[in-house]
């Protein structure tokens, strides 16, 4: 017959090695896995700058059919969203605008919009994850005559 004693002496634990394997293996599947989900944020964000770049380039073909002309650098994107008070004044300009507000790009800093632009008309451009000219992957530019955004 068994006591219980006996009972515990039989029964095979887990060692403090058998702990730490599995705790490393755990960490190496959660740095996989965040690096992928990091990865996939940032993506995101570059898809994102593609879609707001592409609506500014809407609302200024927009603005330039009702006016004639594209908003100065001057009066930048902020143009779409109320009347300038600098530079040419819009005559035709919308009550609402052509854009309810101005969002920042998705590395929370302000769209660059030079008009004329040295691609086009205009150029819209959102630096990148790293907020500097030029780069690649995730740090490199956004600009609109990438997006077809060349209007002559």
């Amino acid at each position: 017959m068994r006591t219980a004693r006996g009972a515990r002496r039989g029964e095979a634990g887990l060692t403090l090695i058998e702990i730490m394997v599995v705790v490393v293996i755990l960490g190496m599947i959660a740095g996989i896995v965040s690096k992928v989900v990091v990865d996939r944020i940032e993506a995101a964000k570059v898809e994102t700058a593609k879609a707001q770049i592409a609506e500014f380039m809407g609302a200024l073909d927009l603005f330039y059919l009702d006016n004639g002309f594209y908003p100065s650098s001057e009066q930048g994107l902020q143009a779409l969203v109320s009347k300038p008070t600098t530079g040419w004044a819009p005559e035709k300009y919308p009550e609402r605008g052509y854009l309810r507000s101005l969002p920042l790009d998705p590395w929370n800093r302000e769209y660059i919009y030079v008009c004329p632009g040295q691609h086009g008309d205009f150029d819209v451009v959102c630096l990148g994850r790293d907020g500097a000219e030029g780069g690649s992957g995730f740090d490199g530019d956004v600009n609109s005559w990438e997006l077809g955004g060349v209007r002559k």
